[in-house]
């Protein structure tokens, strides 16, 4: 009887889905999320978290060394262990970058945006104007070249791809070259 009514039950939230309704439950929070602040002269700030990197090291560790004969003839070889171990290669950072204002991601700019990173290989959608996850990955994508991994777009990417104007030293010494 009790696997009949968990069937019966798991069978009307399946139901429930296809109808358009929401599941009993929320969703699960997004882990530090990136979030942008404007400071007291209007400028926006963006603020990422960039996850530490792990790797995996496997190495032989030596448990008896070989024994030796008195002629230099290897009488029972050395052996070894196999330890394998998770290593951090980059600690986990909190990084803080000039961004984009919410407000001036119009459809417009972001249309631009999308244009600016197809032409560049890292965008492959549709030409919406809509701020989405996928050209949200494509930033994040396009920025991990030369800066770092965040799907905001920040000030110097803005420039590097041509959105916004340079500033008058950036001007300075691209008249110098």
């Amino acid at each position: 009887m009790r696997k009949t009514t968990s069937a019966m039950a798991f069978c009307g939230l399946l139901a429930a889905c296809a109808n358009g309704a929401t599941l009993p439950f929320a969703p699960l929070p997004v882990f530090d999320a990136p979030q942008v602040e404007k400071d007291a002269s209007g400028r926006c700030f963006g603020r990422d978290v960039t996850p530490a990197v792990i790797e995996t090291v496997t190495e032989q560790v030596l448990v008896r060394p070989p024994e030796m004969a008195v002629d230099g003839s290897v009488t029972t070889p050395a052996s070894f262990r196999t330890v394998t171990r998770q290593e951090i290669t980059q600690e986990r950072r909190e990084v803080l970058f000039e961004t984009i204002c919410p407000e001036d991601l119009t459809p417009e700019f972001v249309a631009s945006l999308q244009r600016a990173l197809q032409a560049r290989g890292h965008y492959r959608g549709p030409i919406s104007g809509v701020m989405d996850a996928s050209t949200a990955l494509a930033i994040k994508a396009f920025q991990r070249i030369d800066s770092h991994d965040s799907p905001l777009l920040d000030i110097e990417t803005a420039r590097r791809l041509g959105l916004i104007a340079l500033t008058p030293e950036q001007l300075g010494t691209v008249a110098a070259q």
